[in-house]
């Protein structure tokens, strides 16, 4: 019998118009005030982590219930028609107060993408909308992109505490993951850093990127890393020692079991507690806890057969992690897969189009794929 999985929290309509240029080396370039970009067919596709995580995880054939929340309106139509098309809209919660959440995705080659975004119904999402009946048999509860969910960061994140710890009573393993935020806007000036000391003692699996949580932990050290990477990447100046330990550091000393930190296209930096802080992971997972203590490393990417945007890769790659972690794979194993899953994602334009099962990517890996060295 499959482990069931609860995949909750932000979910929209992402639009990405395609780019019919060749890849460029900075906004500066592209986004120039009076000129008209023509671009081609729009893509359309839902988004979040409900929908990236959720429903990759369902592709790759976990038994999941995704639950977000979206308005009664056309957008919100659209994410319930294309959820049903995975039979994976029966969980999903409908207001008819608010508006469905949705993003213009700009995804321009050779450029990290850019949003224009709407948060809707996400804003309001509580923990009182997940029904505990759902709780009862759940191994997994996997909760996306708080810094895009008012309710879950205002009041020093009291909502989101709360929600991680009622999982933690039912004795659901937890899983984490951020989104980028906006200096200026209100998430922008939460205090994150109270927000995560208080919400990670009950998160099991911690798996933001490098500049979210730079963000939320370290302001002056994510300003150097922005000055050191110019117009470019941020990810790609990074070093492990220097730029990553240090937050790796604080996040374990928070609470933090299991840490990934997704370093975009160079891969992604691992580290796990202790045996005994292990034996606190929601026990129906059935995690390896001799197995998993006490790791850390840094798993690169592979090489992608082509690269048309990162829309949603680091979405994959946890949906690939977590379903590892689900049947039972060593630490390192699930995270070659990961590793692969976002090398694969990447060679399509939306989250899902690019998946490949683990089985696919395991016959891949052991043909030699190549990794992408740092």
């Amino acid at each position: 019998m499959k482990k069931k999985v609860i995949a909750a929290g932000h979910i929209c309509l992402d639009i990405t118009p395609t780019f019919q240029m060749e890849s460029q080396s900075g906004t500066g370039r592209v986004f120039v005030p009076g000129r008209l970009i023509e671009t081609g067919k729009a893509d359309i596709h839902t988004g979040g982590a409900v929908a990236n995580t959720g429903l990759a995880m369902k592709i790759l054939g976990a038994d999941v219930t995704l639950m977000g929340k979206i308005g009664d309106d056309a957008f919100g139509n659209m994410v319930m028609n294309i959820l049903g098309k995975y039979d994976a809209d029966g969980g999903m919660i409908v207001s008819k107060e608010e508006s469905t959440s949705y993003s213009i995705v700009l995804a321009v080659p050779g450029i990290d993408r850019i949003f224009l975004h709407n948060p809707g119904a996400n804003h309001t999402f509580r923990a009182s909308d997940i029904p505990e009946e759902a709780l009862e048999d759940a191994a997994l509860f996997h909760f996306g992109y708080p810094p895009l969910m008012k309710s879950m960061y205002e009041n020093d994140g009291s909502e989101l505490v709360g929600l991680m710890k009622n999982m933690k009573r039912h004795d659901i393993a937890t899983s984490l993951d951020m989104a980028a935020v906006d200096g200026d806007s209100e998430a922008g000036k939460a205090n994150w850093e109270k927000i995560l000391e208080q919400v990670l003692p009950y998160v099991d699996f911690f798996v933001p990127s490098a500049e979210e949580l730079c963000f939320m932990l370290d302001k002056e050290r994510f300003a150097d890393w922005k000055r050191r990477a110019g117009d470019g990447d941020v990810t790609e100046i990074l070093d492990i020692e220097r730029d990553i330990r240090p937050l790796a550091d604080q996040c374990m000393a928070f609470g933090a079991k299991v840490l990934l930190i997704k370093c975009g296209a160079a891969g992604m930096y691992y580290r796990t507690a202790d045996r005994m802080q292990l034996l606190g992971v929601g026990g129906r997972i059935g995690l390896n806890v001799g197995e998993w203590a006490q790791k850390e490393g840094f798993e690169e990417s592979y090489v992608p057969e082509r690269v048309l945007s990162g829309t949603g890769a680091g979405d994959t790659s946890i949906a690939a992690f977590l379903t590892a972690v689900l049947e039972g794979y060593s630490l390192e194993r699930a995270m070659n897969l990961a590793a692969a899953e976002g090398a694969s994602c990447v060679a399509a334009y939306d989250a899902l189009s690019g998946l490949k099962s683990l089985e696919e990517l395991e016959k891949k890996i052991s043909a030699g794929w190549e990794k992408r060295r740092t």
